[in-house]
């Protein structure tokens, strides 16, 4: 007989590092306007060629759409990074891909030009990883970024995400969707120590 994990919902958000993970709220549009600024940054787009491209305020709001869909499925969950004293956005941390049965999701996250240098992306990592692991009761967690992001390479090895090797052709071109290029491929378990 096999256990069901129930899908949590976020209610509070999840506090701590100086850090308030939320939801994105679609209808907001601060959030809807923070959304696409990040998605259209020249350095998010360097490293990032997204599924559907998030050009517009109409664009990002249907992403939003369907990342609040995902969470409601219980198979994502997308958190606006905000400072948790002034509640300025700081950027974004999202899991995706969350299988249950194997007790695995994918996790990503990009920062804002002006809350770069400040280590939000190691505070949120080290965040969502916990609730993850104690929240979603999940055993593995993914994460995987081209090469040559070598930022996001030591945010995932300061947060404790071993590099377990180089997936080739598993990640489009920067800017493209006829060429792919290599990713390093990064994992924590649960019964890893946190750093």
């Amino acid at each position: 007989m096999t256990q069901e994990t129930p899908t949590p919902t976020l209610t509070p958000p999840i506090r701590g590092r100086g850090l308030r993970l939320r939801r994105w709220n679609p209808a907001d549009e601060a959030d809807v306007e923070t959304f696409l600024r990040g998605c259209s940054d020249p350095e998010f787009l360097r490293w990032n060629t997204p599924l559907r491209p998030v050009t517009d305020l109409t664009a990002a709001r249907a992403t939003l759409h369907g990342k609040a869909e995902a969470a409601d499925a219980g198979t994502g969950a997308s958190f606006c990074v905000e400072d948790a004293d002034s509640g300025t956005p700081l950027g974004h941390v999202g899991i995706a891909r969350i299988d249950r049965a194997m007790r695995s999701a994918s996790i990503g996250y990009w920062v804002l030009p002006e809350a770069r240098g400040q280590g939000v992306a190691t505070r949120a990592l080290t965040l969502t990883a916990r609730w993850v692991f104690s929240g979603l009761r999940l055993h593995r967690l993914e994460l995987d970024h081209a090469v040559g992001h070598e930022a996001s390479c030591k945010v995932a090895e300061r947060c404790g995400f071993r590099y377990e090797g180089t997936l080739r052709g598993a990640m489009w071109e920067e800017g493209r969707r006829d060429a792919f290029r290599d990713c390093h491929l990064h994992a924590r378990l649960a019964t890893d120590l946190e750093p």
